[in-house]
């Protein structure tokens, strides 16, 4: 498909499958004709010793990552305007100070999309720590999904980043890099990269490419496919699940389980859960294929093991979905404590109070914005001032923010002693934040670049 398969920058293609790939022989693995596959993150925050536990836990292949929200693209952006060599999870960094002696020795390649809005910047940082910790790894990474300075977005807009695929990972891996780091690519693609260049797949692989996106799509938000955000917990331990894994087969096929010993669970309501988690149609659309989740067939296979068969794929889209992270305005908070009888006059009274002090004749610009909600988590007669205490928000918005600032916080303190009984907030108001906005475009895949970056 056009824009579909990556380009390599270097001094030559890349090698055949077998030859400097994922595809030479390892007699650690379990079973013969599969690849393992683990996850460590499910985003930018998560478990810390995830993933020293996923390469000490048992039998790895590759061990990937997925530290890219939409909320932390946002983040991201602003980092790099105050710092422009900023702009990677530096928490992958910290991660790796020991995890990358334990993949080498285990023989594990890891693939994260932690690179952000600088893959090349984490590269280098990934470079300079194996060095200074003695571990010889060859470190590559993909480029070509940041298109903020390739079109006019609009005011504002702080990062546009297209969602590639697993092509660019795949040369990478058969380039025979052992560490790879990405920026915004599609989060199944951790997957489906390193399977398409271990099992030699190509463009036309659709069905085979349908299979390790769904797998992909289990192995995304890590714990949530082993109970976690789980709706039937209650029915199993999850006080600390463990991160999944999956075992793909050359025909798209996986089972979905997890370390021996690790806790929560594995079977067709978790797996069920997570495929449903942030779909529409059954036609499942990304870069690499369009898999039809109607076609997906779930099997128990044992305890914590389901199998995942079935998958069919059809072409990709011809155009790639772009996230455009833009600075929305100036946001304030402020929550009233009301305690005790005649919560609603007292919700009232602040009301009020706030609305003439917003309106007086020093105040320049009011918010352009203002909302309240009360919500009502006092109960009669209770036994503690915080079980008989209910929560007023106040809610500014603005595009300037000197109208969420000072006028509002003001506002909120001066009303101190001069309000309801009781007065109190939950925390001193501050001058506001920026708050962002996230909206898709769209643009054809053939206009983005896509370029595997190999450490020579």
């Amino acid at each position: 498909m056009a824009g579909h398969r990556a380009g390599v920058r270097g001094p030559g293609r890349s090698r055949p499958p077998g030859e400097g790939g994922l595809s030479v022989p390892d007699t650690s693995r379990p079973t013969p004709g599969v690849l393992r596959i683990g996850n460590a993150s499910g985003f930018y925050g998560d478990r810390f010793d995830a993933l020293r536990s996923m390469l000490t836990g048992g039998p790895l292949d590759v061990l990937t990552g997925d530290y890219l929200a939409e909320l932390t693209m946002l983040i991201l952006g602003r980092d790099r305007l105050k710092n422009p060599s900023s702009g990677y999870a530096r928490t992958f960094l910290r991660q790796l100070e020991e995890g990358l002696g334990l993949a080498q020795t285990r023989g594990v390649k890891i693939v994260a999309n932690a690179g952000g809005l600088n893959p090349a910047g984490l590269a280098a940082a990934v470079s300079e720590l194996a060095e200074r910790v003695g571990v010889p790894v060859r470190v590559a990474h993909v480029e070509g999904d940041d298109l903020l300075a390739a079109r006019d977005w609009g005011e504002g807009v702080l990062t546009a980043n297209a969602y590639l695929g697993g092509a660019g990972i795949a040369e990478c891996l058969r380039g025979g890099a052992d560490v790879v780091v990405t920026g915004r690519v599609t989060d199944a693609a951790l997957v489906t990269g390193p399977a398409a260049a271990h099992f030699g797949w190509g463009d036309d692989d659709l069905d085979a490419l349908a299979g390790a996106v769904v797998a992909g799509h289990v192995l995304e938000c890590g714990t949530q496919a082993t109970g976690g955000n789980y709706s039937f917990f209650g029915e199993h331990d999850v006080r600390r699940p463990g991160f999944p894994l999956a075992e793909l087969r050359a025909d798209g096929s996986a089972t979905i389980t997890k370390h021996p010993g690790t806790g929560g669970v594995v079977d067709i309501g978790t797996v069920t859960a997570q495929l449903l988690y942030e779909t529409g149609s059954a036609r499942y659309a990304g870069p690499d294929v369009t898999a039809r989740l109607d076609t997906v067939r779930l099997t128990q296979d044992g305890p914590d093991r389901v199998t995942i068969s079935g998958v069919r794929g059809e072409a990709p889209p011809p155009t790639l979905k772009v996230g455009l992270n833009r600075i929305g305005g100036w946001r304030n908070e402020v929550v009233f404590v009301l305690t005790g009888l005649d919560i609603d006059a007292k919700a009232r009274l602040v009301k009020d109070q706030v609305a003439d002090a917003l309106a007086a004749p020093g105040v320049k610009k009011a918010p352009d914005e203002v909302r309240w909600e009360l919500a009502r988590t006092d109960r009669a007669d209770a036994g503690t001032e915080e079980t008989a205490s209910a929560l007023l928000r106040l809610v500014v918005r603005d595009s300037d923010p000197d109208a969420v600032g000072r006028a509002v916080s003001g506002a909120a303190v001066e009303l101190a002693l001069g309000s309801y009984p009781g007065f109190h907030v939950t925390a001193p108001p501050g001058k506001g934040a920026p708050y962002g906005v996230f909206e898709a475009a769209y643009v054809p895949a053939a206009e983005v670049p896509h370029t595997a970056v190999l450490p020579d």
